[in-house]
């Protein structure tokens, strides 16, 4: 009942949600003049550069705070959503994906920076709710937008960033190991409350090490199925275009199953609008622009080179045909990028995927915990800080072997309700977020 509840209030609340995170990463691209996608490349070169990776006044480094969002957004969606969305919406959906994607980096632009623009002068700390409550004219306006997204990011980070991730890990080992999920659940816990005791920075360290590591891992095995199959590209690429730009694409019909999912998948994939990177990027030192086009990068890693690798793995490797062995039924989920990736890699390609599921999820989990961290401080001060850390190790460890067909719709709806006050705050102070923007041109120049 109460899973056939949450579900229910989440479908309502996203069918609002997905049109308002759309539109308004189109409005803000339009609002900047396309600045952002003209200055994706340019982002991806200040990556190498020394400003990325020097830190100071007490902050950690632009590109460490990047690898922590990263960790919180590259996670079991980029395998399971994927596959997820190819098997409801067919292979047009990844085209859809890409094109929210491609808008989804204005949002993450205007959030981060303007994160790192409102932050109180002096501290390490911000986000959304700091811009809010000292950007958004009137002032209680502002506070009452602020309130409630940090009262929602707290509980995304128990629901989507924790009970979630830990119960994808205890899932995952318990069908390539057969460990019992409550020893699972245990060691989740203990890694996790050893890692965030101690702040942003060394969960800036960890993510740094993890999140390089287990992404360059998982491209080069996706990768290396889709040239095993090549000869399979050309005919996959022409089947997902053909599929999403087809005039019934909008209308309806199968097509139209493409445009929802993959529009739906790619918007929660990245995050981009719905605010929690930009807590992470306001924590780093640099300029508000430097900040945000660092960010914008990583809908582009997420969703563009991530989720593309696996949907195309999908695609070209006859996976969509196969049946799911244990069910009899069409593959679909985690099975259905397991069986494309046992295609090259054998039956080492179900360890693999486990060991990378747990990996992506381990990682958000991590990234999660800061940015819910950081949302309850505003709400309730440092001194809510021990609990709350306490408080998140044992939901990791309770998620590992509880029921949480709830959990999932609740997450979801969690994610929505924080996602719309942002939402709110980016078209209002989009006028700022343009501004920033144009004034970094003549830095990307010189560089």
């Amino acid at each position: 009942m109460l899973a056939s509840c949450s579900l229910s209030m989440a479908r309502a609340v996203r069918a609002v949600t997905l049109p308002a995170l759309l539109g308004t990463g189109v409005f803000l691209t339009l609002r900047m003049g396309f600045l952002p996608w003209r200055n994706l490349f340019p982002a991806l070169k200040l990556l190498t550069r020394r400003e990325a990776r020097s830190a100071g006044g007490g902050r950690v480094s632009p590109l460490s705070t990047l690898m922590t969002a990263l960790a919180a957004t590259i996670g079991t969606g980029n395998i399971v959503g994927v596959a997820t969305a190819i098997t409801a919406g067919g292979p047009g959906a990844l085209v859809w994906m890409e094109i929210a994607a491609l808008f989804g980096l204005s949002a993450k632009f205007a959030e981060c920076a303007l994160a790192v623009k409102f932050r109180r002068p002096g501290e390490v700390s911000g986000g959304p709710m700091y811009t809010m409550a000292r950007g958004i004219r009137p002032r209680l306006l502002g506070r009452g937008l602020a309130a409630a997204f940090a009262f929602f990011a707290v509980l995304a980070s128990l629901g989507i960033g924790d009970v979630t991730q830990s119960n994808s890990i205890a899932a995952a080992l318990r069908q390539a190991c057969a460990l019992p999920p409550a020893l699972v659940g245990f060691v989740t816990a203990a890694l996790t409350l050893v890692i965030i005791q101690g702040g942003i920075r060394r969960i800036a360290g960890t993510a740094s090490v993890l999140v390089p590591v287990m992404a360059g891992g998982y491209l080069l095995a996706g990768l290396a199925v889709i040239a095993f199959h090549w000869q399979s590209v050309p005919a996959a690429l022409g089947e997902m275009f053909s599929q999403a730009l087809s005039p019934a694409a909008v209308a309806g019909g199968a097509a139209g199953t493409a445009l929802r999912w993959g529009v739906a998948r790619g918007i929660f994939s990245n995050e981009a609008g719905m605010g929690s990177a930009a807590i992470t990027a306001a924590s780093a030192g640099g300029s508000p622009a430097l900040q945000g086009c660092i960010h914008m990068t990583g809908v582009f890693f997420d969703t563009i080179v991530v989720c593309t690798v696996t949907g195309l793995a999908i695609c070209c490797s006859g996976a969509l045909s196969a049946v799911d062995s244990a069910t009899g039924l069409p593959a679909e989920g985690a099975a259905l990028t397991i069986l494309a990736f046992e295609t090259v890699l054998g039956s080492a390609g179900r360890i693999f995927l486990a060991a990378a599921i747990v990996l992506f999820a381990f990682s958000s989990m991590l990234g999660w915990a800061y940015q819910g961290e950081i949302a309850l401080v505003y709400l309730a001060g440092r001194r809510a800080v021990p609990l709350y850390r306490c408080l998140f190790a044992a939901v990791a460890w309770a998620g590992a072997f509880l029921d949480v067909e709830a959990a999932f719709g609740l997450s979801d709806l969690l994610n929505c309700l924080m996602a719309l006050p942002n939402l709110v705050c980016l078209v209002l102070l989009s006028s700022a977020a343009a501004r920033e923007m144009q004034a970094f041109q003549p830095e990307f120049h010189r560089k």
